[in-house]
């Protein structure tokens, strides 16, 4: 009998195939980060990842143009599988991990949006130990996807960006609990925007791939989503912008002296969303971000 992936909810994929994704994993990343050649992040990222790593590695380049052979490998151990059964594409699955590099663990995301593809890694954010959840499985051991609509939840996965663009410009409701990336960060953005000799306008929009959540044995669920964060930048005529090498590096366009400029961030983020009936919000676990590019007005 065949079955039909695109019909027909399957395992994504197998365990065993799923540590061959990892070490494939592991490969590129150190690949990428001792040539600092840009190139070698698409062949394993995608996505917010690949926006925010392969603007890293151009800094890189920038600072050291022969690449980085001193690079101490990423080694990354204990993995532990989410693979939940999907109809359709794309399809994904979750990877906690050890790092030899930091404490805590290590959660990958990978994703692939056809049988043809190679599985790439979407999001890749750090949780300390006590903020690893237990996913909700079936008989089988095969985690659960939220859907993105009509979950349950506080906030549909699927909305996850333009709520959160829409807290960060009006700082109104309580969907998001408070934190270093909610109020702490709108706090923040605000002390800033008017600083003596520059003027800054923030506009946040959602990332253009969908989020991924996975239900956690409470009803709630573990989710990843992505952003854009636009700042429009405005020094005092005849002042112009100096930018540090890892800006420069992502900089579009002509390098002409000017005093307006608008950098655009993408930041990826892992939030535990409870469900409607548990109440309280929507928590920060880790939110990682990048200037990925930076051009005059």
């Amino acid at each position: 009998m065949t079955v039909h992936g695109e019909r027909e909810k399957i395992p994504a994929l197998s365990k065993a195939e799923a540590g061959k994704v990892l070490k494939q994993f592991v490969a590129g990343y150190n690949k990428a980060n001792t040539t600092l050649d840009p190139a070698v992040n698409a062949t394993y990222e995608t996505g917010a990842l690949h926006d925010i790593d392969e603007a890293i590695t151009k800094g890189g380049r920038q600072v050291s143009p022969n690449g980085n052979p001193g690079f101490k490998p990423l080694e990354l151990s204990d993995a532990r599988f989410a693979i939940p059964k999907q109809a359709g594409w794309p399809k994904f699955f979750v990877a906690d991990t050890v790092s030899n590099r930091n404490n805590g663990h290590w959660f990958v995301a990978f994703t692939r949006n056809g049988i043809g593809e190679k599985w790439k890694a979407a999001y890749l954010l750090l949780l300390d130990e006590d903020e690893v959840p237990e996913f909700a499985t079936d008989k089988d051991g095969h985690a659960e996807v939220v859907p993105a609509k009509g979950s349950g939840l506080t906030v549909d996965p699927g909305k996850l960006g333009k709520t959160y663009a829409k807290y960060l410009k009006t700082g109104e409701g309580n969907t998001f609990a408070p934190g270093v990336d909610t109020d702490g960060w709108r706090a923040q953005r605000q002390a800033a925007a008017d600083r003596p000799g520059q003027h800054t306008e923030t506009v946040d929009e959602p990332y253009k791939a969908p989020a991924m959540a996975l239900r956690t044995k409470d009803g709630g669920a573990l989710a990843f989503f992505a952003t854009y964060h636009f700042q429009h930048r405005t020094l005092p005529a005849g002042h112009s912008f100096a930018l540090k090498p890892a800006v420069e590096a992502v900089r579009e366009g002509p390098r002409k002296k000017t005093n307006k400029m608008t950098f655009t961030t993408v930041s990826e983020q892992v939030v535990k969303v409870p469900a409607k009936d548990a109440g309280g919000g929507v928590v920060f676990l880790n939110r990682q971000g990048r200037t990925t590019e930076a051009k005059a007005d």
